[in-house]
């Protein structure tokens, strides 16, 4: 292996043990262990840490033009050709719940991001002032105003997360 597909390996196990450590903190406070729950964002903190030397490393990160267009890349693979594949794979094995629960989910979700970038992209230097909310349940992605219900989920605004 060389260095960058090191480099590529650390960035996606560093994401993952975030994203998994940050779940575990939720079940954690959940159950009322609020010092573990610390523990897991702390190091979910540091993971995270890691994960964005690694992609500095490797010259992941560009102008914000050049991000928009990556990141518009990666939603449109995801949504075009890699959940649609995850979907139909799900329904020959039977898995109605990554189906339903998860697959079809990010499916929808991914288009909407897409078109995000795109508006951003289109924007850019415009300076544009736009409020993000995201729903809890779904991850839907709203702009200004979270809708009475999600379109995708049927969650009510109450579940959409002001992000700042």
């Amino acid at each position: 292996m060389t260095t960058q597909n090191n480099l590529k390996e650390a960035f996606a196990g560093e994401s993952q043990a975030n994203r998994r450590y940050l779940a575990f903190a939720e079940k954690a406070e959940q159950e009322g262990y609020t010092s573990v729950a610390k523990l897991f964002r702390a190091v979910a903190a540091a993971e995270t840490v890691h994960a964005l030397n690694h992609l500095r490393v490797m010259g992941a990160i560009g102008s914000t033009a050049e991000n928009l267009k990556t990141a518009i890349k990666g939603e449109n693979e995801e949504f075009q050709k890699m959940y649609p594949e995850f979907i139909e794979e799900a329904k020959k094995e039977k898995a109605a719940d990554a189906v339903i629960l998860s697959f079809d989910v990010a499916n929808k979700v991914e288009e909407i991001h897409s078109g995000l970038y795109n508006e951003a992209l289109d924007n850019l230097g415009k300076n544009k002032q736009v409020e993000y909310y995201v729903c809890q349940i779904c991850g839907n992605t709203v702009e200004n105003n979270p809708l009475d219900r999600c379109p995708i989920c049927n969650a009510p605004s109450k579940m959409f997360k002001k992000i700042d």
